[in-house]
């Protein structure tokens, strides 16, 4: 029975929905100046951060078309990681289409739009997902809000909400999950609050980003003991009980009819129910022991974006694991353990720590370490590792500790909030900057290069390409894709090795073994030299250079320099366009092109 204390009354609801609103819009406001940011730069609202965006664009397009989960079409693959965020892009792409048609600006554009006010709109609901995750932590209701706010300003977040990726619709799947699994795991056994729904959340986690596999499996793991605190000691037990029991099976059985659709799809195209890119990002376990290289990277990744927090948060972990459960103070968010000594879940604990164990035993020794572009694999966790950091810092800090500063008291607690939200306040303006830069460099290589090629390249010439999202998006051509993600065939060559042979060298004349083959042979090769030493230096016949891109100051394509070169099996010509095609193009205009 709940006390009048504990039960939410209409004006702690107002506020909560206040403090959700005021959360939501902030959000929306810095997206905004992002896209400002970029406007100045680049003179258009049109462009992305990475090439990885059109990627997505590409293979929503094509099933827009009805052509199914493709990217050269009639090609069906299993390149896509995100087959949800896809299917929700091809619905921005029909009205990036009927948009296009009624008013100024090309279909292209009006899609590139929508898919950064539908980005911005996910990571703005994640904000009050966050506070109310802070509260079922242990935090205060103002310390909730500061988490929050500190993810709000956290700039690759904001980045990530702007790319046309689908890290901000993983990110909220992920935190709707994680709050309803505990809520759940707070439940009387049997209730209809117990019931798993938080597994088929999770399922749809998946897929949004295959790391949701592993949270989704915690989650399971989660639910198959129980810990208890038994005079300070934490003890662990199988989770027996009939409720228990039932609610695993009938979680499996919700996140089964999620995921079965698309594991069947993977293993008749691709004869794996793991996505193409896993065999391109990272490898099956060579042992159980993690990679030290590859911790350390994934330590900066996140100590980059949250430098202050990162420290504290394995602090706040343990002071959440210690100390026994105290209701929030907030009325309106009530669901915690109530002074329970029972640890009702592990789950964030587990997923903040395992995600980079994870990666780590799967990195594979002889590659660089799979973060992603800036480490973007890694930012799901960003959340957690303000809400575990500032459960650091209350708990570091004295109650009620005070500075006497000209006879007046200043909270410890209030200074330590304002300093963090301080940093991170930089951190957004220089972050701005960042992103602008970030589109920049795709504007001036792969998009470029689609714009310069897109009057003068016939339709029927094959093309390989080392980006290939702007490049397919913008022209007709089909692709040869040299990552291998939507030509796995490519992979055996690019990881080829020979013990008598030069590896700097051999996998590239394996790739031209391969691109020599009948029904390859591409007319234009279109790559960063730095990544094709051999084949871009002069030293292979017939490989001739049409047309560069320079990326000055780069910081975030494979080199300074994207160059189109026609190979020896060159079949289709370029047309020229008021004279010779060899030459160096400027900066890109203010539409990216008509698709």
């Amino acid at each position: 029975m709940h006390s009048r204390s504990t039960i939410p009354n209409a004006s702690d609801a107002r506020r909560a929905r206040r403090l959700d609103l005021s959360l939501t819009l902030g959000a929306l406001a810095l997206c905004a100046g992002y896209v400002l940011a970029e406007m100045r730069r680049v003179g258009h609202v049109g462009g992305l951060p990475l090439d990885d965006g059109w990627i997505h664009l590409q293979f929503a397009r094509q099933l827009a078309d009805g052509a199914g989960l493709a990217y050269n079409p009639g090609q069906w693959v299993t390149g896509s990681t995100a087959p949800l965020w896809t299917a929700l892009l091809a619905v921005l792409t029909h009205l990036g289409d009927a948009l296009g048609a009624i008013l100024p600006g090309t279909p292209a554009l009006w899609t590139v739009v929508l898919t950064k006010l539908f980005g911005a709109g996910l990571f703005a609901l994640c904000l009050p997902q966050v506070r109310r995750l802070g509260l079922r932590l242990g935090l205060p209701s103002a310390w909730a809000v500061c988490g929050a706010v500190l993810v709000a300003l956290t700039p690759w977040l904001l980045w990530s909400a702007l790319s046309a990726m689908e890290i901000p619709l993983f990110l909220l799947l992920s935190l709707l999950g994680i709050r309803r699994h505990l809520d759940e795991r707070s439940a009387p056994p049997g209730s209809p609050a117990a019931a798993p729904v938080s597994l088929a959340l999770l399922a749809a986690a998946v897929l949004a980003r295959p790391e949701g596999y592993l949270l989704l499996l915690l989650a399971f793991a989660d639910r198959l003991v129980r810990v208890e605190r038994d005079d300070g000691a934490l003890r662990v037990r199988l989770a027996t009980a009939g409720d228990d029991v039932r609610a695993l099976v009938w979680g499996g059985l919700l996140a089964l009819v999620v995921l079965g659709p698309t594991l069947l799809y993977h293993q008749v195209i691709g004869g794996s129910i793991l996505p193409g890119t896993f065999a391109v990002k990272g490898s099956a376990p060579r042992d159980l022991w993690p990679s030290a290289g590859y911790l350390r990277t994934a330590s900066a990744v996140l100590f980059r974006s949250q430098p202050l927090l990162l420290l504290a948060a394995l602090g706040g972990l343990a002071a959440w694991l210690t100390a026994r459960r105290a209701a929030p103070d907030d009325p309106s968010d009530r669901g915690d353990d109530n002074g329970d000594a029972r640890i009702r879940s592990l789950l964030p604990g587990l997923w903040l720590l395992g995600l980079p164990l994870a990666y780590a035993v799967l990195a594979a020794p002889d590659r660089p370490a799979q973060v992603g572009n800036f480490g973007r694999y890694l930012f799901p966790l960003l959340p957690w590792v303000v809400l575990f950091g500032l459960r650091g810092f209350a708990a570091a800090l004295p109650r009620g500790a005070a500075l006497l500063v000209g006879g007046r008291r200043l909270s410890i607690a209030v200074l330590g909030a304002a300093l963090l939200i301080g940093v991170q306040t930089v951190a957004v303006v220089d972050g701005a900057a960042m992103y602008a830069h970030t589109v920049d460099d795709v504007e001036r290589s792969d998009v470029a290069a689609a714009r310069w090629l897109a009057p003068r390249l016939p339709a029927e010439a094959l093309i390989a390409v080392q980006d290939i999202g702007a490049l397919k998006y913008f022209l007709p051509n089909t692709v040869l894709d040299l990552a291998g993600i939507v030509t796995p065939e490519i992979l055996p060559v690019l990881f080829a090795t020979a013990p008598d042979l030069d590896p700097s060298t051999y996998w590239e004349r394996r790739l031209l073994d391969f691109l020599a083959r009948p029904d390859r042979r591409p007319d234009y090769f279109v790559v960063f030299p730095n990544s094709y030493p051999l084949i871009t230096s002069g030293q292979v016949p017939g490989f001739e250079p049409v047309a560069r891109f320079p990326v000055p100051d780069n910081r975030t394509m494979a080199g300074s320099e994207l160059v189109i070169f026609r190979t020896p099996w060159l079949r289709y010509p370029l047309r020229e366009l008021g004279g010779h095609p060899l030459r160096e193009p400027g900066p890109s205009p203010a539409d990216p092109p008509s698709r």
